[in-house]
């Protein structure tokens, strides 16, 4: 009975409090959740599992409502209804269903864990998700992390990581980032952008303390106006300068903040169509981006990316996914716009 109330009992759902959301998933209405704890105990009981019926429940509430359906089972069937799911269904889709299973902040938390528990460290999931979130997420992922692993974030990722890439990872996590503020600094803007260019192209190397000390602590509206006005002293705009200036993971990172802070949804879509470029779907990227967005802005992104490749992203996954993890990305992402 543990995983009931290590995943569902804890209620940190202040998520991004002040951005706008775009979720797929939204409440059910004429919500019963020991309804649909009664359809779920029958579709893992039923031989051979019913998959679709656990996909069309679980993927069409939000996460408040299915820890409310995990309750209701618990007293329904006196057992725990992760561990059911966990033994009637394998692959892909346990690993979504299990994701779904978890707020957004808990998925977040498990996901950085998981890419630096163990030998080895998953660069490319850290990155995505230190980068990409907000300085609220971040704030609540801090505590959530802890809540779960009894551990603290900052010294997780500074005994995994090394150099700049550590120290720009630590300042995105010590969450000292400006909230947004309704006056326009333009001196400031001006100071910001001189201070960029000066620390880049100007020396010989990279005065790199400098650049992450400005995009770890200035609010997102400021720096959006910082990169363009970078422009008025570089011939090459904020992400060209990161890719001449800096290398590998701190490379990789300097752009994810950047593209996110010019256009986050945009950012997730690319790297959807990247996931699917191939003959099958890099099922791990494309996991993680739609279960931690769908409550949060998965409408937008794929917005974005109808927008930027002509073609919708449910029919994209129609063309590199199959089987039940088609349907439950499928399910996810909602009905074509």
């Amino acid at each position: 009975m543990a995983m009931v109330s290590e995943f569902l009992g804890q209620l940190s759902l202040n998520i991004g409090a002040h951005e706008p959301t775009y979720p797929t998933v939204v409440p059910a209405m004429d919500f019963d959740p020991d309804r649909d704890a009664a359809r779920i105990e029958t579709a893992i009981k039923t031989k051979g599992v019913d998959e679709q019926t656990i996909i069309d429940v679980l993927t069409k509430r939000t996460y408040l409502q299915r820890r409310d359906i995990a309750f209701a089972y618990e007293r329904r069937a006196k057992k725990d209804m992760i561990s059911a799911l966990k033994g009637a269904l394998s692959g892909s889709l346990e690993t979504v269903i299990l994701g779904l299973m978890k707020s957004t902040t808990q998925y977040d938390a498990s996901l950085i864990r998981g890419s630096i528990k163990g030998a080895g460290t998953d660069e490319e999931t850290l990155i995505e998700v230190l980068c990409s979130r907000s300085n609220d997420e971040l704030v609540e992922i801090k505590k959530v992390y802890q809540e779960l692993f009894k551990k603290d974030l900052d010294k997780d990722v500074k005994g995994d990581t090394s150099g700049n890439f550590a120290k720009l990872l630590l300042a995105l996590v010590e969450t000292k980032r400006a909230a947004p503020s309704g006056i326009v600094d333009y001196e400031k803007i001006d100071q910001d952008a001189r201070a960029l260019f000066e620390a880049g192209l100007m020396i010989k190397g990279t005065d790199v303390p400098t650049w992450i000390a400005i995009m770890s602590e200035r609010s997102v509206p400021h720096l959006q106006k910082v990169f363009g006005r970078y422009r008025s002293y570089s011939p090459y705009d904020m992400q060209e300068s990161i890719r001449k200036e800096v290398k590998g993971d701190l490379q990789q990172s300097f752009l994810v903040l950047v593209q996110c802070f010019e256009n986050k949804q945009l950012y997730f879509a690319n790297r959807l169509h990247e996931a699917m470029k191939g003959k099958s779907a890099k099922e791990k990227i494309l996991t993680r981006i739609i279960v931690s967005r769908c409550e949060v802005d998965l409408k937008k992104i794929c917005s974005e990316y109808k927008a930027n490749y002509g073609e919708s992203l449910q029919k994209t996954i129609l063309e590199h996914t199959k089987g039940d993890y088609q349907k439950v990305m499928l399910s996810l992402c909602g009905p074509e716009q």
